[in-house]
């Protein structure tokens, strides 16, 4: 079967190649690769290494060990949903809707001693036989427990601005780092293949965090070119899905943005299929039935086929817990669909319904629907629950947890209630349907009502997630930190004082316009705050022009934040605030 496989890839692959390479006999191509390798799921003694081409190739190997004498095979596989369209970033513009063969390579190296690097090098040969090799980096199995680490945390990249300046400040600040922590909206669209890949902008996402980005800013009339930061190839990622992993209903014709933006809730796919199953799975095949529903509401599928993360819960890869050195990491899948907060009648928001659309329910939106439960109850609920009581957590020096939506913000994207939109329909004396609004219920919103409460009684030390591209950070009452650091490439903004999110005005529920919805104060930075016009220190960043990271420091058992002043190209970059994550936490004090 897997020789088959391989055989229909390199057919694809040699059909692919013809149409591409002109027949010009003076011309050579040489393989390239399309990335370096990174990093992905190491265990006590074992790494995998991934990378991808654009060709299938006869052979793909892993040299690693003392003279890279030792050898690893590594498993070919065909991305399955990549695509390109005329609003690609490429050298040579696609006209429409294109599939992309991408090709994907990931090999285990076995047999490693805990934390210990050893160089190692990939290489990929062609269906013609040549081949071509990567730099030399070190891989490592997982650290042992006691072993000092520094993770990068980060989020919402999306190909913004101050990327590739942020990362390539974090290897010129830090060094190389152990892991990076991400924490969703690693790109904006997940089958456009350039954003992961090779955008003409120059700040896809592999290029900046191998340090192969080639990004043009200009600020106070001075050009810097920014390379990102090899962070990757030697430090395994670990990734949580937000909304720009998540791509919507599937077509052939349209573009990618609308088919990104053109998902609907699996339970509305599930009452078209129920209508229809006879004619659409007539053999009623499971297999069959799952893809039609993912065609018709939403998948992760792209995202799923790049990244190897444990399978370890009900979800697969969407959620997941490892242990990394003195860190248990578990990874939730908690994001909804994010639409505009415009009320304008022809806009189909996360408040109501487009006008033109409200008699034709295919093109209904849904408001902002959640595509993996989490209330209490859920299959992946029920399993956060128990990873939290599991002895690997509670045991653990560190216990972390991640994911993309805020609990505590001062950004706009916390609001509305994270909660299942109540759709309300206004009709006519004739029935004829004249507006569809969402109300979101405060007192619903799953997160605080559900999660949070779970990952306090547990003794969590620090939740980490993004999606409001800012920073800013909070402290529970029972010592657990919540840190959003995603003020990485780009900002929209924080809503306090005068400035307040845009509410809708005279609908039933509550929707918070200024501060924390959910009651807690934002923490001034300890060191070098920034200071508003009044000289005050103000207790976030949300700028255009400064970018910041935050590097986890095991050893010292502090998080310490970075900012860096795109339009001083030449400045230093400034640690301005740091806190020990493990010092307020008051279940820690009980269970000494």
């Amino acid at each position: 079967m897997a020789a088959a496989s391989a055989l229909v890839c390199q057919l694809i692959a040699k059909l692919f190649l013809s149409r591409l390479v002109p027949k010009v006999s003076a011309m050579v191509i040489h393989p390239k690769l399309l990335t370096d390798p990174f990093l992905q799921l190491p265990t006590k003694n074992s790494v995998r290494v991934v990378w991808f081409t654009e060709f299938a190739g006869i052979q793909h190997t892993v040299h690693y060990g003392e003279g890279l004498g030792q050898k690893a095979g590594a498993k070919t596989t065909l991305l399955s949903r990549t695509h390109e369209d005329a609003d690609s970033y490429l050298e040579t513009p696609a006209t429409q809707l294109t599939r992309r063969l991408i090709w994907r390579h990931e090999a285990e190296v076995t047999g490693l001693l805990p934390g210990t690097p050893i160089p190692y090098q990939v290489s990929s040969t062609r269906e013609d036989g040549e081949a071509v090799h990567s730099e030399i980096f070190t891989l490592s199995a997982s650290p042992a427990p006691g072993q000092p680490l520094k993770i990068l945390l980060t989020s919402d990249h999306q190909l913004k601005p101050m990327v590739a300046a942020n990362y390539q400040k974090v290897v010129e600040t830090v060094g190389k780092v152990d892991a990076v922590l991400f924490a969703g909206d690693l790109i904006n669209v997940p089958d456009r293949a350039s954003e992961w890949f090779d955008a003409s902008t120059g700040n896809a996402f592999f290029p900046v965090l191998q340090g192969r980005a080639h990004y043009e800013m200009e600020r106070n009339g001075v050009k810097t070119t920014y390379v990102g930061g090899a962070l990757i190839q030697s430090a395994p990622l670990f990734a949580a899905i937000g909304n720009h992993e998540v791509m919507g209903r599937f077509s052939t014709e349209s573009s990618l943005h609308f088919q990104f933006n053109d998902a609907v809730p699996r339970t509305k796919a599930k009452e078209r299929y129920d209508q229809d199953a006879r004619v659409i799975n007539p053999t009623n095949d499971p297999a069959i039935q799952d893809s039609w529903l993912k065609n018709h509401s939403f998948n992760t599928d792209t995202y799923e086929e790049i990244f190897s993360f444990p399978e370890n819960s009900p979800g697969g890869k969407k959620y997941y817990a490892i242990t990394f050195g003195d860190v248990r990491l578990i990874v939730l899948y908690i994001t909804n669909i994010w639409r505009t907060y415009n009320l304008t009648a022809n806009e189909k928001g996360r408040y109501h319904e487009q006008q033109a659309d409200l008699n034709i329910p295919d093109k209904w939106g849904y408001g902002q629907h959640i595509f993996e439960p989490i209330a209490e109850g859920s299959p992946q609920y029920n399993w956060l629950k128990q990873e939290l009581n599991h002895p690997e957590f509670q045991q653990a020096k560190y216990r972390v947890v991640m994911f993309h939506h805020p609990p505590h913000t001062l950004g706009d994207n916390i609001v509305p209630a994270y909660t299942d939109p109540v759709q309300v329909i206004e009709r006519d004396i004739d029935g004829t349907i004249r507006a569809i609004r969402y109300e979101y219920p405060k007192q619903a919103d799953y997160i605080i009502r559900d999660v949070v409460p779970l990952l306090e009684a547990a003794g969590t030390h620090l939740v980490f997630f993004g999606h409001s591209h800012l920073w800013n950070r909070f402290v529970s009452p029972s010592g657990t930190h919540y840190l959003e650091s995603s003020n990485v490439g780009n900002s929209y903004g924080a809503y306090v004082g005068d400035r307040k999110r845009p509410i809708p005005l005279n609908y039933k529920e509550e929707y918070v316009a200024t501060g924390d919805p959910n009651g807690l104060e934002p923490v001034v930075p300890t060191i070098a705050p920034l200071r508003d016009t009044s000289g005050q220190p103000m207790p976030y960043i949300a700028s255009n022009d400064i970018t910041v990271f935050s590097i986890f420091d095991t050893g010292s058992g502090t998080i310490s934040s970075y900012r860096f002043d795109t339009q001083e190209p030449e400045s230093a970059v400034v640690r301005f605030d740091e806190f020990r994550v493990r010092r307020e936490n008051v279940l820690d004090e009980r269970r000494k």
